[in-house]
């Protein structure tokens, strides 16, 4: 009961928090043009984050291709560097040259190997791949047919796919 001292807005505070008083009504069901609306909203928002990734990633594949030799590309400068100081040397004897140019050579197969380029190499009497290997001619051999005789130009792979076939002569039918 409450409290005949009480003032009117009290009496109303403690009638509402008798077990008398009646629940709040449910919430009313929304109707089908608000659950239309809402599914609209959603739609329209899944489908603008959709475009967003979308373009995020094109945006990620023009940068890859744009710089994808940097790396390479960097590589390669320490070889250009020692070029062009055998150049810068015009009185270095022949030997001289000899030792810059095998160095030179030493940097520009580290920087392959460090780009994953390795050389198709093929030993005679290989078995001849034409994934890997282009013939160039069948010769005569005393080998098995269809080995490597000789390499007339090594080829390249880049992580795994054939950049150049190498250049073979091979063994024909005996």
């Amino acid at each position: 009961m409450s409290d005949p001292r009480s003032t009117p807005n009290e009496a109303a505070v403690d009638a509402a928090q008798t077990p008398e008083a009646s629940p709040p009504p449910p919430p009313a069901e929304p109707s089908a043009e608000d659950r239309l609306a809402e599914m609209s909203d959603a739609y329209l928002r899944a489908k603008a984050e959709v475009e967003n990734v979308r373009r995020r990633a094109d945006d990620e594949i023009t940068k890859a291709r744009k710089y994808a030799l940097e790396a390479f590309a960097e590589s390669l400068l320490p070889v250009k560097d020692s070029l062009e100081a055998a150049v810068a040397q015009p009185d270095a004897s022949a030997q001289q040259m000899l030792e810059g140019v095998h160095a030179t050579l030493r940097q520009l197969a580290a920087a392959l190997e460090r780009n994953r380029v390795c050389e198709i190499n093929p030993a005679a009497a290989d078995r001849f791949d034409p994934h890997q290997h282009q013939a160039i001619s069948v010769v005569p051999s005393a080998q098995e047919a269809n080995t490597v005789v000789a390499v007339l130009q090594k080829g390249y792979l880049i992580a795994d796919r054939v950049l150049r076939p190498a250049l073979v002569t091979v063994a024909g039918p005996q």
